[in-house]
């Protein structure tokens, strides 16, 4: 599908290790943020470091989920609404889809499909449709390079053993994998797959010399908006694969 070569897009070795992507210097520093997510996938579960430190609480934490105070009737935090009525998978990109710098890459934001709400690092309230879902499986992962990802991963991971491992996984990547400068992006995106609750996204990344990578991304409704949902091995995202074009994605207006 979508032109991929014939290695299993489930595969969990991490793609920095892949032999295609080792000879591609120059591909992407989204690849670097995913690779320090995945970072220890494969290896020990080590002590966790100083960022083992619970992060913050905020709109999207349990405590709001269980319909405490600070979430609506409907489901939804406090200050969230979006138009939902659009529920075919998206065939363009939309409008007024705006880049924004996030860590070492850049990622679309948009007032129709969300994030409509920032609060400290959570960028929240994703539309309840396709594309709310497409924006929320490019954002929330580019976020674990950073110094807040705990924040984010208590907020935006649905509670899983897969996040449990991710957790005692991402604690131990050394600070020197978090950091790069970005030499490729997000090309564009195909939902896969998609009901009220789930959606998978596969996104297309373009590196710096023209090829294209693809790998898949699972999110569920959780707690009134789209979160990542961590694979078993506590990876949020597939192995990444390389793909021979662009056919059957939405490409991105960049």
């Amino acid at each position: 599908m979508f032109g991929r070569n014939r290695r299993n897009a489930g595969a969990e070795s991490p793609f920095w290790k892949q032999q295609g992507w080792v000879l591609s210097a120059a591909f992407l520093a989204v690849a670097l943020v995913m690779a320090a997510v995945t970072w220890l996938t494969t290896g020990d579960d080590g002590p966790a470091g100083p960022d083992a430190a619970a992060g913050k609480k905020g709109p999207l934490s349990p405590a709001a989920e269980k319909g405490g105070e600070g979430q609506r009737g409907d489901g939804r935090p406090d200050g969230c609404r979006t138009d939902d009525s659009n529920k075919a998978k998206p065939t363009a990109s939309p409008g007024d889809v705006e880049w924004r710098p996030l860590n070492i890459a850049r990622v679309p934001v948009s007032a129709s499909a969300g994030p409509l709400r920032f609060s400290g690092p959570v960028m929240w309230c994703f539309a309840h449709t396709p594309m709310g879902a497409v924006m929320a499986a490019h954002i929330i992962p580019t976020h674990m390079s950073g110094s807040d990802w705990r924040t984010v991963t208590e907020q935006q991971l649905v509670a899983s053993p897969g996040r449990d491992i991710f957790v005692a996984q991402r604690s131990t990547v050394p600070e020197s994998a978090r950091n790069g400068s970005a030499v490729g992006s997000y090309a564009g995106f195909a939902v896969t797959s998609y009901s009220q609750d789930a959606a998978t996204v596969q996104l297309l990344i373009k590196n710096g010399s023209g090829g294209y990578g693809s790998t898949f991304v699972a999110v569920k409704w959780d707690g009134g908006d789209w979160k990542v949902q961590a694979r078993s091995s506590g990876a949020l995202y597939t192995s990444m694969t390389t793909v021979s074009g662009n056919a059957g994605f939405t490409m991105w207006k960049v």
